[in-house]
């Protein structure tokens, strides 16, 4: 089995559970937070419908430096919760497409990740791309089912069954 047939079998199972997710984000609760240290509602929701765009440029470029990046940043304005969701298709799309047209080589050659002279990392692409796109996109998607449970919406069954969703019932 090649790498990216590996890499799309979580990707697949990952992005399924941001869209549950982001499926039950409030609309005009945007600006919501638990604690003033803490990203808005809005705001998460959409780094999380964004992220899959992260991981395409993981795949796609030989590396980044974030002070002198060379692809635009998507604005983090939650509109609509279609309008999300969109985001987030669009985003699994270019991502998808990305990690399927990659070959095993590619896939374990080092990404540089700098900002500036400041190396992030520069490990084997599949590696900064677990970390940086899954873990990352992981990270926020149970972020979010925190604020979800804190505005007393129902999370969902994203790993094992949620006090909201058993599974088999």
């Amino acid at each position: 089995m090649k790498i990216s047939e590996l890499l799309l079998q979580d990707f697949d199972f990952e992005i399924s559970n941001t869209r549950r997710t982001l499926e039950r984000v409030p609309e005009g609760q945007n600006d919501w937070v638990p604690h003033p240290k803490s990203m808005p509602l809005g705001k998460l929701a959409m780094h999380c419908a964004t992220l899959p765009l992260f991981g395409s440029y993981i795949m796609l470029d030989d590396g980044m430096d974030m002070a002198n990046s060379k692809r635009p940043h998507v604005p983090m304005v939650f509109t609509t919760r279609e309008a999300c969701l969109q985001q987030l298709d669009a985003s699994a799309k270019a991502c998808r497409d990305a990690i399927a047209a990659s070959s095993d080589e590619a896939l374990s050659a080092p990404w540089r990740f700098s900002y500036g002279e400041q190396i992030i990392s520069n490990d084997p692409r599949t590696l900064t791309f677990r970390k940086m796109c899954f873990n990352h996109l992981i990270h926020h998607t149970t972020q979010l089912g925190v604020y979800l449970r804190l505005n007393d919406l129902p999370v969902p069954a994203l790993y094992g069954p949620s006090a909201d969703e058993q599974w088999g019932s």
